[in-house]
């Protein structure tokens, strides 16, 4: 390992030794990342975190003793540093939902390949927030099929235009402003316009702020 590279200390979190082996093979020779440790639940892996101090842990949600959704939480509370970056196969919108809602701040499928799982962690580090495509989709479907019920935010009206709604679908998807005002047959300076009502009226910083903006305060809950 080149000693002017300081390696992500990853954490491996599931219950199934097969899934935790597979991704140590994937990862060798990525010389920015370690292995450091490996847990089968959530409560061995909150006894580990605090051992083994990673910088990352690549979490799964279904797993005995303490599951992936409480151990987030458990993790936000306790060390607040640590980034959680989720490897499941599960793709339905209440459990992308359930792991925003928790603080996770990637998400991937275990159908990932190993330069998308690279570049989560990567990018979890550089202080961004992942969600492969699949995910993304999931997430957009249900704004939009809930776009009717966009000012809805717990009993107060939340001033979203429906093209407000339109630009953060697209914003989401990762369209540039060009694209947007082209797909909406608006101007580029209309598309800045309403980008900025967007992250000023929800308090975000960034488009990773828009979507979990939209997920923890209900946009997207199912009825």
């Amino acid at each position: 390992m080149n000693k002017n590279i300081k390696a992500i200390k990853v954490l491996l979190v599931d219950d199934h030794k097969i899934v935790r082996d597979g991704i140590i093979s994937l990862l060798q020779g990525e010389e920015n990342i370690q292995i450091v440790g490996q847990a089968e639940n959530g409560l061995e892996a909150i006894d580990k975190i605090g051992k083994l101090s990673p910088d990352l842990v690549l979490l799964d949600i279904n797993m005995p003793i303490l599951n992936g959704i409480e151990c987030s939480q458990q993790i936000g509370k306790k060390f607040p540093k640590v980034k959680i970056l989720v490897l499941t196969m599960l793709s339905e919108h209440e459990h992308i939902k359930n792991m925003l809602a928790s603080g996770v701040c990637g998400y991937i499928l275990k159908n990932s390949g190993r330069k998308e799982l690279i570049t989560a962690i990567n990018t979890l580090m550089n202080g961004e927030n992942y969600f492969s495509d699949e995910v993304k989709n999931v997430i957009i479907k249900e704004l939009i099929r809930k776009k009717t019920n966009q000012g809805k935010i717990s009993g107060e009206i939340i001033p979203l235009t429906p093209r407000e709604l339109d630009v953060l679908r697209y914003i989401i998807d990762e369209h540039t402003n060009q694209e947007i005002a082209e797909k909406l047959f608006i101007s580029i300076r209309t598309v800045d316009a309403h980008r900025r009502n967007l992250l000023e009226k929800t308090g975000s910083r960034n488009t990773a702020g828009l979507v979990k903006f939209a997920i923890k305060n209900n946009l997207l809950k199912n009825e």
